[in-house]
């Protein structure tokens, strides 16, 4: 078999489904946000009052792009940021209640999104599709 195109067809699905999701953010009128911003924030919902550093970490991204993110989530009043009072090198960045108020809206369109994705799955293939997956970017991430 020499159809190898998993980098082509993993790009395509993310291109859609970030269509998707900025379709939706759209319908509930957040013409401000990118699939990116959700990426911070489903960090803050799990850990608020997070660093810059392990934000960073957990979306793989680099911190200067995350500094680009932060700004526009906290310029539309969704997170604030303030000095650590332990560590003054850390910036730590936590969410607004308007911040918080926005998590039922980004449940609903990840789980959209995600019965989108596994339509039409097992169970099975379902598990098999995202262990073989993670074994690729455990093989990408090792060079």
């Amino acid at each position: 078999m020499e159809n190898k195109s998993a980098l082509s067809l993993t790009s395509r699905i993310r291109e859609i489904g970030n269509s998707f999701i900025i379709r939706k953010l759209k319908e509930y009128g957040l013409t401000n946000l990118a699939p990116s911003h959700g990426d911070v924030l489903f960090v803050l919902y799990k850990q608020d009052n997070s660093t810059m550093k392990d934000i960073a970490d957990k979306i793989h991204r680099t911190k200067a792009t995350l500094t680009v993110l932060i700004d526009k989530l906290e310029e539309n009043g969704f997170v604030t940021r303030e000095k650590s009072s332990q560590d003054n090198r850390n910036t730590l960045i936590a969410l607004t209640d308007k911040g918080k108020k926005l998590k039922p809206i980004f449940e609903q369109i990840s789980k959209e999104l995600n019965d989108l994705l596994y339509n039409n799955f097992t169970e099975k293939e379902a598990y098999l599709l995202d262990s073989l997956l993670v074994k690729m970017v455990k093989n990408l991430s090792i060079k």
